[in-house]
């Protein structure tokens, strides 16, 4: 069997039990192991990302345009300074990542949907957090797409930081199939940037002829999660298909992933899209879903609270409002699916493991929550 999974995989479903979220957090049967899950916070209108602070607290993203502290269940008021977004459609902030010195720079990226007199596109942002973190300081642009568009769908947006750390920013083909296959534009992409937004010298196209110097692969639709997994420093992204073709791939320098040309999906009137399945020269995803689950966001699971789900993938998902934990063999090819919490808490928009290995999610709704999975029986492994 190649590396692609063209099976469909038997979804584990988990038990759900206990009634409506409590104070204490609910009881959840997973397939390998009980679970809690906590709420941590709610009342935030559709929160896009988390990330954990120095001392434990939390900092969350809201799509319309605001930054939030959460610390000791209490919400902060907005964090002043975050650069005015275009809240439309699946646009506004989105995601937050802080740079590997936060605890001593203070400093933060984050992505937003912007506009300008052509349209709209994804813009990425370099700040510092003060100190009394009521607002962001020298707020700086170091990443704005080329091509603004109108329509205000698939921005992508997602940062990871790599060991060396430059950032790479997932880019949506903004809703023009055709523009994640033109080398000149950053839709339909992965960039690469140092972190003061300028090009890295091993970038495969620094020196621009063949495709803008940012741009490390192409070929994506909608790449709305991104992370590297720790034990072996690659890098992995989870994108939307249209209908069916949701995919993990695993973006490599200069390589070309298909969209729209090959896809496992259909368009949402049933067409077919581009050439089939494969053609040469085109990368395979390492896994596709059909039907879509909508996948928000990814994560590799290397925690100490749960060492069953060692080197799982954790994929957030928003139609069938799940996580998804997808298992891998030795060889890395993925072998089966477990789908936890499957519409209990909503659409799961972002999912992160936290430094005690716990999972944080966020739920993408008009009264969005922070939740917290934990082990029920408190063994840390």
């Amino acid at each position: 069997m190649d590396a692609i999974s063209t099976f469909r995989f038997a979804a584990l479903l988990a038990t759900f039990a206990g009634p409506a979220l409590a104070q204490s957090g609910d009881i959840v049967k997973t397939q390998e192991v009980s679970v809690r899950v906590e709420k941590l916070a709610e009342g935030l209108e559709h929160p896009w990302a988390v990330e954990v602070l120095p001392d434990g607290s939390y900092i969350v993203t809201e799509r319309p345009g605001r930054l939030r502290i959460i610390r000791d269940g209490k919400i902060s008021d907005p964090v002043s300074g975050v650069p005015q977004v275009s809240a439309r459609g699946q646009g506004g902030l989105m995601d937050v990542a802080l740079a590997p010195d936060f605890a001593t720079s203070r400093r933060l990226y984050l992505t937003a949907a912007t506009t300008s007199n052509r349209g709209s596109g994804t813009e990425v942002f370099s700040a510092t957090l003060s100190s009394d973190e009521k607002s962001l300081e020298n707020v700086t642009p170091i990443f704005t797409m080329r091509r603004f568009t109108r329509g205000n769908i698939q921005y992508g947006s997602r940062i990871a930081i790599a060991g060396d750390g430059s950032l790479f920013i997932s880019i949506g083909d903004r809703g023009n199939r055709d523009r994640s296959q033109d080398w000149k534009d950053d839709a339909g992409s992965i960039v690469r940037l140092n972190a003061d937004g300028s090009i890295p010298a091993d970038n495969p196209f620094k020196d621009g002829r063949k495709a803008l110097p940012e741009i490390w692969s192409k070929g994506h639709r909608n790449p709305q999660g991104i992370t590297f997994d720790s034990a072996d420093g690659k890098l992995y992204t989870v994108e939307h298909g249209a209908r069916g073709g949701d995919e993990i791939n695993n973006p490599e320098p200069g390589k070309n992933y298909g969209w729209p040309i090959i896809t496992y999906g259909r368009d949402y009137s049933g067409a077919k899209i581009g050439e089939g399945t494969a053609r040469q020269g085109l990368e395979q995803p390492l896994h596709y879903w059909d039907p879509s689950i909508a996948p928000g966001a990814l994560a590799i699971y290397r925690g100490k609270m749960f060492p069953e789900w060692n080197g799982n993938f954790i994929v957030a998902a928003l139609k069938f409002q799940l996580l998804s934990r997808m298992q891998r063999d030795a060889s890395g090819a993925f072998t089966a699916e477990e789908r936890m919490f499957e519409g209990n808490y909503g659409r799961i928009r972002d999912v992160i493991v936290a430094p005690d290995g716990a999972l944080l999610m966020v739920t993408d709704e008009d009264d969005g929550e922070l939740l917290r999975v934990s082990r029920a029986d408190n063994r840390a492994g």
